[in-house]
């Protein structure tokens, strides 16, 4: 069964270190990735990166949030212009999996208006809980499109044969969750922000604003053991290690 693997930029955006690890001197230009993943069954997209209106009026967009960080991105970079290297349209993107529901992961969520939404409902409820909405950061313009809604507590096999499977990383938010992906070259963990950096992982060096700091520890050491079980472990917004992703329509083996 040929399961296929695309890695898309779709932006950078330029921010404190110390915001991603907490202490840290700095600022950082780091990648918005988002991956398409081709199996018989279907396409799935793991985040959808920034919203095209970030390209010209980020403030507007963004409102406070525009303060703490720059906003790289251009025309073209964005989630239907990367996916049509690949042949592919939004519109022909079967399952949309969120691994929380950030500005940077959701910005193309009403692109992929066909899809089904799957989420953590724990991640899906802090989205609509207005305590949280402020405090968490959520904005649902990005995410309220009123997609077909797939919520899953804790993990998630979304074709029944282990290719596939949202994994529960909680603690940067309320419900985020990462995705195992079973390549012939073996298993990958598409961590999103449970682990920003290599350095986040090595040292278990936390950022700065963390829903939940104890989860966001487990659920480093559950991306650890992953590791050492033999995952390739994909940072979330990890610029070295980004420098060297293939991306599409290259495929990663």
């Amino acid at each position: 069964m040929a399961i296929n693997l695309y890695a898309l930029t779709c932006g950078w955006l330029t921010l404190r270190l110390g915001a991603l690890l907490q202490g840290e001197k700095g600022s950082l230009r780091v990648p918005i990735p988002c991956y398409l993943i081709e199996h018989p069954k279907g396409r799935v997209l793991f985040d959808s990166g920034l919203h095209p209106t970030l390209q010209s009026d980020p403030a507007a967009r963004l409102g406070d949030t525009a303060r703490f960080v720059v906003v790289h991105f251009a025309p073209g970079e964005d989630l239907a212009s990367r996916l049509e290297v690949l042949g592919v349209g939004p519109r022909d993107i079967h399952y949309l999996v969120n691994s929380h529901l950030h500005f940077d992961h959701t910005g193309g969520n009403e692109q992929a208006s066909e899809a089904t939404l799957v989420v953590q409902r724990r991640e899906w409820e802090a989205g609509h809980d207005p305590d949280l909405v402020q405090s968490n950061g959520y904005m649902p313009q990005d995410y309220d499109h009123g997609h077909r809604l797939k919520l899953v507590d804790g993990e998630h096999d979304i074709f029944g044969d282990g290719t596939v499977v949202c994994v529960p990383t909680y603690g940067h938010t309320p419900g985020h969750q990462s995705l195992r992906v079973r390549l012939p070259g073996g298993d990958v963990v598409l961590t999103g922000d449970a682990c920003y950096l290599r350095k986040t992982l090595e040292e278990l060096h936390l950022p700065f604003i963390v829903h939940d700091r104890e989860a966001m520890l487990r659920s480093l050491h559950l991306l650890r053991r992953l590791r050492d079980e033999g995952a390739r472990i994909f940072y979330g917004h990890d610029p070295e290690f980004w420098r060297h992703m293939p991306q599409a329509p290259e495929r990663i083996a």
